[in-house]
This record gives C-alpha cells, sequence and structure tokens, in this order.
C-alpha cells in the first residue's frame, strides 16, 4: 500500500473559506471523497448523507472531506442553497476545491474529457 497524495486546497468548513491539506489530518482516519460537480443531482444525496452521519465518524476518530473541481465559491453557494431548492443547506462536513484538478489527477479520478472528477 502506498501513501495518499499530498493535496492542499481552499474549502468550505462551516460556511467559511478555510485552508485545508493532508497534513492536518495525520493521526487520523480520513474519508475523502470526490464528486463530480457542484448543484448536480445525485452528488447531494451522498454528501448530505455523509454530513448527516458525521457524529458517527468521529466516534471512530474518523474525519470527512468531500471534493470536487468547482470553485470554493461555487460550493459556498450551494451550501446557502436550501436542501428543498436542490442545495446542500448546511454541512457538517468540508467542501475542499480542487480547481486545478491536481488533486483528482494525483488520486486517478480525473476524467479529461468530461473536466471533472469521478466518484
Amino acid at each position: 500500500m502506498k501513501p495518499s497524495p499530498y493535496w492542499e486546497g481552499t474549502a468550505v468548513v462551516s460556511g467559511d473559506l478555510k485552508e485545508m491539506n493532508l497534513t492536518q489530518f495525520r493521526g487520523k482516519y480520513l474519508v475523502f471523497f470526490f464528486y463530480p460537480l457542484d448543484f448536480t443531482f445525485v452528488c447531494p444525496t451522498e454528501i448530505i448523507a455523509f454530513s448527516d452521519r458525521i457524529k458517527e465518524f468521529k466516534a471512530i476518530q474518523t474525519e470527512v472531506v468531500a471534493c470536487s473541481v468547482d470553485s470554493p465559491y461555487t460550493h459556498l453557494a450551494w451550501i446557502k442553497t436550501s436542501r428543498k431548492q436542490g442545495g446542500l443547506g448546511h454541512l457538517n462536513i468540508p467542501l475542499l476545491s480542487d480547481q486545478t484538478h491536481q488533486i483528482s489527477k494525483d488520486y486517478g479520478v480525473y476524467v479529461e474529457d468530461l473536466g471533472h472528477s469521478l466518484r
């Protein structure tokens, strides 16, 4: 097994923009997952499910971070949109921005033809 590729970037955390990196999670378990794009149909269901169960993850010393190629401002707009209107509403997990696509490429989930990452 090889170590996870290092990453750093801007994330939306509790409604604020914050810089994050992989080193912050050293010594902890981390569920780090990708989704294609903000404001898409299936993605909010999965992200909300992780967010709503964050206490269960924290109980086993596990953090959760979601990542897409959207800008942090698009993430912020999606969080500020209510769930009834197709948004995420309040989230208990960070949404990391991979605008350069480097994180997605390093993890092998970026699809060049589509311009975004896979789940």
